[in-house]
């Protein structure tokens, strides 16, 4: 299918956390509607903030720094009630003792790096000494006390007999909070909205379809993730079915905690508000 309408570029995030979002996305019916970015989180929260790609899951500190300019798919994250099992601080020590420690934070992630000083400094009043670092966890414990890694290197690293104190990142903060935390949210630029609305809407049914249908039978996922990473059957079973791509109320009230905390830590410099896309209006702001 061809259109005179401007390309569409999305962004999909270099990990597989966000695979049901688009393991079953009918690229093919768009034809040459779309162009397809595969970067790690900080390269697509980059380039959705230079205006180089136009939807994408990016995530959610960076739509927290430019929500301005945003708008929020519904029904759409990467989001965890307890264990995550993917954003993992590894610590020789525990928590409450790293107090003068040194931390090393992956060059990868955003969310997660202030969700754990918000975590440290909010609910441990630690304020150690932050390196960044390759997420590469030996390579990274040489020079700290303690490390953060997300994503595949996340599972990786807590598949290996390291020694290391391991928190669950998602786990701690629904601990801490009672909340939901959403690590990655499916942003669209606000123009592309305005601009190209029906094909808006056609994007977002075709995510949910893929969602769905990934979802309700994980074996194709199952079986290529332990072609490209590893692990057992039943760890990818666990893992896909552990993790929340919803986006709701319940999810909304747990990001607005975390930007509530980042901006009160200086993490961010305004209250962030919520724009979730909707079918009938252009903006619906979730104050």
């Amino acid at each position: 299918m061809t259109t005179n309408n401007p390309v569409i570029r999305i962004g999909r995030i270099d990990f597989t956390n966000v695979w049901p979002l688009f393991y079953y996305f009918p690229f093919s019916a768009f034809g040459n509607e779309l162009e397809v970015t595969q970067q790690v989180p900080t390269g697509l929260n980059k380039a959705m903030a230079q205006g180089e790609i136009d939807i994408g899951p990016i995530s959610s500190f960076a739509y927290g720094e430019n929500y301005e300019k945003y708008m929020l798919f519904p029904d759409m994250s990467v989001s965890s009630y307890s264990h995550v099992n993917s954003i993992l601080f590894f610590h020789r020590k525990p928590i409450e003792e790293l107090t003068s420690a040194t931390i090393a934070l992956p060059t990868t992630s955003a969310t997660s790096v202030n969700l754990l000083k918000i975590i440290l400094y909010k609910f441990y009043h630690l304020e150690p000494n932050y390196v960044y670092a390759a997420p590469e966890l030996d390579t990274m414990m040489k020079t700290a006390d303690a490390a953060l890694l997300i994503g595949d290197h996340a599972i990786r690293a807590s598949w290996e007999d390291n020694g290391y104190m391991v928190t669950d990142l998602g786990a701690e903060w629904t601990r801490l909070t009672g909340q939901w935390m959403s690590f990655a949210v499916c942003t669209i630029r606000k123009e592309v909205v305005e601009q190209q609305p029906e094909q808006i809407e056609r994007i977002y049914e075709a995510f949910l379809e893929s969602k769905r249908k990934s979802l309700a039978d994980m074996t194709g996922m199952i079986n290529d993730a332990q072609k490209l990473i590893g692990g057992t059957a039943e760890y990818w079973e666990h893992y896909f079915s552990n993790l929340s791509y919803e986006f709701g109320p319940k999810q909304w009230e747990g990001l607005q905690l975390y930007y509530q905390y980042a901006t009160e830590l200086g993490f961010l410099d305004r209250e962030v508000k919520l724009h979730i896309w909707n079918h009938n209006s252009v903006v619906r702001v979730t104050e």
